[in-house]
């Protein structure tokens, strides 16, 4: 049974990706949805993600820009007519807010001043029709909050929403439902203990899925008065959609005797969605663990109605017990070294932000976020607005993305969407054998009785000019060797493939650098660049001239990392450009390989 939004996806798989180039005034609109919207990197690079960081989770196809909406959204904007459709997003989104002013204003005059207000910023918002409703939905959230200062206006009920979960968790009667076994959900014998564990896992998961769809735990009072039947009734909730097997089987858990499994422990980013229910997925994410699993829960930035959020991961007394124990990443903007020494820490669940205070927006998300999201193993993501970015929308991930929602007749929805099959990922434990294999070479190497030199020099530091700086370095790496004998020269521009970008190299090379293996570390001069050149008998390009490893973001790292090795072996020599000239390269924007700050100045 496909979903809704599946099927509202399914209408547009004949327009699925806009081709711009067609129609000129087609094209305008366009470029003005991404402006008016506050989705374009270059008009907004304070807020929006760069393209690089977009490509950590989102497989676009060449010249196809990605845009936060389902398609059916996107191309009814783009048909630029007064649909039915939107009018009644744009509609809801509206009555949501001054629901919120009615609900919680009480003197009379400010009342009518904020919804005058708010009718006034809705009606210019969306009188093109060019607005995607969850955007205009925060403009509007954002007038009630700027004006009122109220911090948090969902604060109180998410907190009452956490505590009635949390009562309900804790329960005895809930306890006992959840432990209760009879003979026929036993498997028929004989059976081995294998399977009776299968089983035991299996039956438990189904029980917590089912109760994390149900709202009336966190809504409402109701399920305290469970009896245990009331909740062994619940759990017989039916699972269904095409991602039921799939997620067992990522899982790890085998649903019956001949169904497979991916025994390896995952890591696994789990979006997180209402208050209430956040503590019934903080049981499934403690069980999980219990089964070799790591858990990155991702919350919303701030307040976002009845959305749980990191601060109330940190303050809400229900839901920051839950998470004792937890490692809370309160670093928006984390290196791919400091999460992978995060990830292989004995912590077995996390929690971040995603930067955002809206429904999944991708292009908003921070950059610890992105990095999560491309290193984990899967996402999982809980509630029906989640889904419609992920499924109601052409567009393909980096990972295999796992929806579970409540479908509209009750059942546990689980859907799945595999990640793009040209997607290239290189886990650390990929890197980490590549860095071995290379220290083997130098091992053996060094057994030869050979020196050892690291050559760094620019690859990736000039924009757009990959292909030229491997050929340079190659050149002059051949041509030091044609100069000594016996010597095993590691040229970093031969290991480079497909898919890897600065964050992977880094982390590959740092391995092989603090070896203590090298002898010489040479880093690229202009002379060495000239040298080059003069070799293949061409004129310096005028964006070569001048240039050595001090211009490079990695040299620049890698000069630190050489003296910081040189401490411990100092019988390694450094060559180059003297330390103190390596100033100007400080941090690469995310999956580039230049210095963040060249984006900006250099036409790609």
């Amino acid at each position: 049974m496909e979903d809704q939004d599946q099927k509202e996806a399914a209408l547009f798989d004949h327009r699925q990706a806009y081709q711009p180039g067609q129609d000129p005034a087609m094209d305008a609109w366009y470029t003005t949805f991404f402006l008016e919207n506050h989705l374009d990197y270059y008009a907004y690079p304070d807020h929006v993600a760069t393209p690089e960081q977009v490509r950590f989770m989102v497989y676009a196809e060449e010249d196809e820009r990605y845009y936060s909406c389902s398609d059916r959204t996107f191309w009814t904007i783009m048909k630029r007519g007064k649909s039915p459709f939107l009018q009644e997003k744009y509609k809801e989104a509206l009555d949501k807010v001054l629901g919120l002013v009615e609900q919680q204003i009480e003197d009379s005059w400010e009342k009518a001043y904020l919804k005058a207000f708010v009718r006034t910023k809705y009606e210019h918002e969306t009188r093109d029709g060019i607005m995607i409703p969850s955007r205009l939905e925060k403009r509007l959230l954002n007038i009630y909050l700027n004006r009122t200062q109220i911090e948090d206006p969902y604060l109180c009920e998410k907190a009452q929403r956490n505590l009635r979960a949390y009562r309900v968790l804790h329960s005895e009667v809930f306890q006992k439902a959840l432990d209760h076994v009879d003979d026929s959900l036993l498997p028929s014998s004989p059976v081995s203990l294998e399977q009776i564990k299968d089983g035991v896992v299996c039956l438990k998961l189904h029980r917590l899925i089912a109760l994390s769809v149900e709202s009336t735990l966190w809504e409402s009072d109701e399920m305290s008065r469970y009896t245990e039947d009331d909740y062994l009734r619940l759990f017989k909730r039916p699972m269904i959609g095409n991602g039921v097997e799939r997620l067992w089987q990522f899982l790890g858990v085998r649903r019956h005797k001949h169904a497979s499994s991916e025994a390896r422990p995952k890591k696994i980013l789990w979006l997180a969605n209402e208050a209430g229910e956040v503590m019934a997925d903080l049981t499934i994410i403690r069980y999980l663990t219990r089964l070799g699993h790591k858990i990155i829960v991702a919350f919303k930035d701030g307040p976002w109605f009845t959305k749980v959020d990191f601060y109330d991961a940190q303050e809400d007394e229900r839901l920051s017990t839950e998470l004792e124990g937890a490692l809370l990443i309160e670093d928006k903007n984390l290196g791919k070294n400091e999460l992978v020494n995060i990830l292989k820490s004995d912590k077995d669940i996390m929690a971040i932000s995603d930067g955002t205070r809206e429904n999944l927006n991708l292009l908003m998300v921070t950059t610890t976020f992105a990095r999560v999201f491309k290193e984990v193993d899967g996402v999982i993501s809980k509630g029906t607005e989640q889904r419609s970015r992920f499924f109601g929308t052409h567009f393909r991930f980096t990972q295999d993305i796992y929806s579970i929602a409540r479908d509209k007749n009750g059942s546990v929805s689980i859907s799945y969407k595999p990640k793009h099959h040209a997607v290239i990922k290189f886990s650390h434990q990929d890197l980490e054998k590549k860095a071995q294999a290379i220290i083997s070479q130098m091992e053996t190497a060094k057994q030869k009785g050979m020196t050892v030199i690291f050559y760094s020099g620019i690859v990736g530091s000039i924009p757009a000019k990959v292909a030229m700086a491997k050929k340079i370095m190659s050149i002059f790496v051949r041509h030091l060797k044609d100069q000594s004998a016996s010597t095993f020269i590691i040229n970093p521009s031969e290991y480079y493939e497909p898919g890897m970008d600065a964050d992977d190299l880094m982390y590959m090379w740092e391995i092989v650098q603090r070896s203590g293996l090298i002898d010489i570390w040479r880093f690229q001069t202009y002379n060495d660049v000239v040298d080059a050149f003069q070799i293949i008998k061409t004129r310096i390009p005028p964006e070569w001239v001048g240039k050595d490893a001090t211009f490079s973001t990695g040299c620049t790292k890698e000069m630190k990392i050489a003296l910081e090795v040189q401490k411990g072996h100092p019988e390694m020599q450094i060559i180059g450009p003297s330390p103190e000239k390596f100033l100007r390269r400080q941090e690469y924007g995310i999956g580039k390989m230049y210095d963040s700050r060249l984006g900006k100045i250099c036409s790609l």
